[in-house]
């Protein structure tokens, strides 16, 4: 496709993806696209839907894919910005893969170069070199295929996830400063004490509700309870006592014109500051998914809740015991507890390329992890087949080849997006977006 053409894809891509809720909400995305158009990397973040539209278009290469390789479990949205830490199920504090709304069933090195992609274009905000972004994305690949290896042959030599007690460099800060939070400072930020009981403060985009709304949250609340699993239920710190719920409307890139309900449940004691604060928000198709035809993967889930939840306990080792799904008005909602642990990695404060290589190393490793805990060995069926050893197995025929597509990819589809980027910016100043 030339440039010309290029325009009238863009608006095409973002109207099929956006346009019910652009319709809904215009003032939101309208917030959401100059969010977008700040920066090459924040129209990247974005606009997943064009990426996909590309992976299946004028960029589509199923080198290294077979019937296996073409069906593991993916994050949907592996840009350098979705990793940062989570208290797992056990107690312990993990740096790894976050942000699960994309998560589907496909091609691995749609994964793999999403995460390239962004590393060439953080690379390029950054002043780097194309070398510099060359062994960057090597490090990064080079690290995940070490790992994946690892734990194909055993697991004997794999390095496992990125905690405490082996994180180094900046990781290994953004962990201690994970440690620093407490429940008292997240419920200090988000409610307030009136007569002595605890009620999410108002406004910033939180709104009261009214007595119908509250039951009907309410209810969908009580459905989603039966839909934790048993094993967690013992893991659970908190009894599920409803102290006060209330509308948050998200203006952020990802979630524009998405409503979500917060609810603050009362803790394992009457003391307030053991109280925990969990959202429900609607899930929406990810844009990964209109672009896999598989009939098998298209049926498993119930609803898009459903599919988000499903794919976050696949992907992430120790999930959070809180993590669920349920139905509001017949629309599928995730559910799952607003976190005081969560700390994202800064990429502004990672400029050198000594520390960049050991950070994008560290990824790669977690990326390994992430797609291997997803298998004929955990407790969900649709991927049957052990993944680290079909991906092994397909790569292990040219590792070398595979890096340099990797490489290559973040290049050419760095240089894209950029482009991608100011025909965006044009488009929407010039008011060629319909429906804004």
């Amino acid at each position: 496709m030339n440039n010309d053409q290029r325009p009238a894809k863009i608006v095409d891509v973002l109207l099929a993806e956006f346009g019910e809720l652009m319709a809904l909400d215009p003032a939101a995305f309208r917030r959401k696209f100059r969010k977008m158009a700040a920066s090459p990397f924040a129209f990247y973040r974005g606009s997943a839907a064009l990426f996909y539209a590309d992976m299946t278009g004028d960029f589509a290469d199923r080198r290294f894919l077979d019937e296996w390789t073409s069906r593991v479990w993916i994050h949907g949205d592996l840009h350098a910005e979705n990793f940062g830490t989570y208290m797992n199920s056990s107690g312990q504090l993990v740096f790894n893969v976050n942000d699960f709304d994309e998560a589907y069933v496909g091609p691995f090195t749609w994964d793999l170069k999403r995460f390239s992609a962004s590393v060439a274009l953080i690379g390029y905000a950054k002043a780097l070199s194309d070398a510099v972004i060359s062994d960057l994305v090597t490090r990064f690949a080079s690290a995940y295929l070490t790992e994946l290896g690892a734990i194909a042959a055993g697991g004997d030599d794999a390095i496992g996830s990125i905690t405490l007690e082996n994180a180094d460099g900046v990781l290994r800060t953004v962990l201690q400063q994970a440690r620093l939070n407490t429940r008292v400072d997240l419920l200090k930020e988000q409610t307030t004490i009136d007569n002595y009981e605890r009620r999410f403060s108002l406004g910033d985009g939180v709104y009261e509700i009214d007595a119908k709304t509250r039951a009907t949250v309410v209810a969908a609340f009580e459905q989603y309870l039966t839909t934790l699993p048993e094993a967690t239920a013992s893991l659970r710190p908190v009894s599920t006592h409803i102290k006060d719920v209330v509308l948050r409307k998200g203006v952020g890139i990802g979630s524009a014109g998405l409503p979500s309900y917060n609810l603050l449940l009362e803790g394992h004691t009457q003391a307030l500051e053991n109280d925990v604060v969990i959202y429900m928000k609607q899930a929406q198709v990810p844009a990964v998914a209109r672009h896999i035809t598989d009939e098998k993967v298209r049926g498993y889930f119930r609803h898009q809740g459903h599919r988000t939840a499903e794919s976050q306990r696949a992907l992430q080792a120790h999930a959070d015991p809180w993590l669920g799904f349920t139905e509001l008005q017949g629309v599928g909602q995730l559910v799952a507890e607003v976190s005081p642990y969560a700390a994202d990695l800064d990429w502004s404060d990672v400029n050198e390329p000594d520390e960049l290589a050991g950070v994008v190393s560290d990824l790669g490793r977690a990326v390994a992890r992430m797609h291997s805990v997803a298998d004929d060995e955990s407790s969900h069926d649709l991927v049957d087949f052990s993944t680290e050893e079909t991906i092994v197995a397909a790569v292990d025929r040219d590792p070398e080849g595979f890096v340099a597509h990797l490489v290559d990819f973040a290049h050419e589809y760095g240089l894209r997006a950029r482009e991608d980027h100011q025909i965006f910016v044009d488009l929407f100043r010039n008011g060629k977006l319909p429906g804004l």
